[in-house]
C-alpha cells in the first residue's frame, strides 16, 4: 500500500464512520479535507432526519465548509465519499470547485462520476476523480441497509 493509497483509505475511513451515524438515512458518510490533511468538514446523510431530499452528505460538508471560509470556491479540497456522488451532489462539487474526489463504492443506479453519468465532460472545470477506496466496505454497508428495507 503507498502512502497516499493509505491516505485516502484514512479519510475514507472517517467518512464510512460518519456513514454509520445516518440512522434511518441511506447511510453515505463525506468528509472534506484541505491541501494540508486538516479535516474542514464532515457529515452524513440527513434527508430523513431533517425531510429534506437535499440533505446528503456532500452537500452538507460543503455547506459548512462555505460558512467557514465565507467563500462558495472550494479549491484546493478533497472530497471523502463513501458513494459515488449522485447528479445533484455532482454538481454542487463542480460549482464549488473542489478539486479532487475520492469515493468508496460505484452507485450502478445514479452515479454522477463515471457509473451512470460523467459529469464532468460537459464542462470546463474538471476535478481528479478517484473511486473505488474501500469498495468493499462502503458498498457492503450500502447493500445491508436496503437489505434490511427489502
Amino acid at each position: 500500500m503507498t502512502k497516499y493509497t493509505a491516505k485516502h483509505t484514512h479519510f475514507m475511513e472517517i467518512a464510512f464512520f460518519e456513514a454509520r451515524k445516518s440512522g434511518k438515512d441511506v447511510p453515505v458518510g463525506a468528509v472534506l479535507v484541505n491541501k494540508y490533511d486538516e479535516i474542514i468538514s464532515k457529515a452524513h446523510n440527513k434527508k430523513e432526519a431533517d425531510n429534506d431530499p437535499t440533505s446528503h452528505a456532500e452537500i452538507i460538508v460543503i455547506k459548512q465548509a462555505t460558512h467557514k471560509y465565507s467563500n462558495w470556491r472550494l479549491d484546493d479540497l478533497t472530497l471523502y465519499v463513501t458513494l459515488e456522488p449522485c447528479p445533484m451532489c455532482a454538481s454542487a462539487i463542480l460549482y464549488s470547485r473542489i478539486s479532487q474526489v475520492v469515493f468508496g463504492a460505484y452507485d450502478p443506479l445514479y452515479g454522477a462520476f463515471g457509473s451512470v453519468l460523467n459529469m464532468t465532460e460537459y464542462i470546463k472545470f474538471k476535478p481528479k476523480i478517484i473511486g473505488g477506496i474501500m469498495e468493499k466496505e462502503c458498498g457492503e454497508l450500502i447493500k445491508g441497509f436496503f437489505g434490511d428495507k427489502r
